[in-house]
């Protein structure tokens, strides 16, 4: 419990980081509110396509009297799953689309001695195929705990919870990516060190998510997300890897 306060810790220094310095918070705010114009524009269109989408998929339930009914239910499905996508995606997009971005903002608040910062088309790459392994590995979770928020009081109680977690930890994976790499850790380095501190993983990750889960705060929070995974890895991760 110590450690996972400990997490949750590192997010509020990174929020008072960004509080100290007003520029880079507002630096920080351009491609989050770039990311958060696309999923806007996405999920309107979502909405607006969702219930096309249902009756294009079920063509055998033309005959059915209730037909109505179960592709309305189903509409409301492919758009709640957008929206999901959207709140465990958003990190993930906003890093990609802000790369040189938070490097930058990153560097600020973990300097890491003799450290060369690489042109952002070479590491763009890279971070876009870090992500999408992130992604399936997210996806491989909460597909499956999706289907099971349909399950009376299991769906309401446990679920959540679970999810929570897993979307936490995976958000912690992608926000200390920056400050990882200028350690020269790689992908599977990366995970099994937050693997092997777990609870301080969840600590940081768990109340970024829940944050997320607001579309405005998701905005205004992902400068103070970088700035404390930045702090994460430089003071309790790994302070002895540069």
């Amino acid at each position: 419990m110590r450690e996972f306060f400990g997490g949750v810790g590192c997010f509020f220094q990174g929020l008072g980081w960004v509080a100290r310095n007003g520029r880079w918070w507002l630096f920080g705010l351009i491609p989050a509110v770039i990311a958060f114009a696309v999923y806007v524009a996405a999920l309107v269109l979502l909405g607006i396509y969702a219930f096309d989408i249902a009756d294009a998929l079920t063509p055998f339930a033309d005959s059915w009297s209730w037909r109505d009914a179960f592709r309305t239910a189903l509409g409301f499905v492919i758009f709640l799953g957008g929206l999901a996508l959207a709140v465990i995606t958003f990190a993930a997009l906003t890093l990609a689309i802000g790369e040189p971005f938070y490097e930058r903002l990153s560097g600020e608040v973990d300097p890491v001695p003799g450290h060369e910062e690489q042109p952002w088309w070479r590491t763009l790459p890279r971070s876009i195929r870090d992500s999408l392994v992130t992604l399936f590995y997210v996806l491989l979770f909460t597909v499956p705990l999706f289907v099971l928020g349909f399950v009376p009081v299991v769906g309401q109680t446990v679920v959540p919870v679970i999810g929570a977690a897993i979307s936490g930890f995976f958000l912690t994976v992608e926000l200390t990516t920056l400050a990882m790499e200028r350690r020269g850790l790689a992908r599977k380095a990366r995970f099994a060190l937050l693997r092997k501190n777990l609870p301080l993983a969840l600590g940081f990750g768990v109340p970024v998510f829940l944050l997320f889960l607001i579309p405005l705060l998701a905005v205004l929070v992902m400068p103070a997300a970088v700035a404390g995974a930045a702090l994460l890895v430089r003071n309790r991760l790994a302070p002895r890897a540069v």
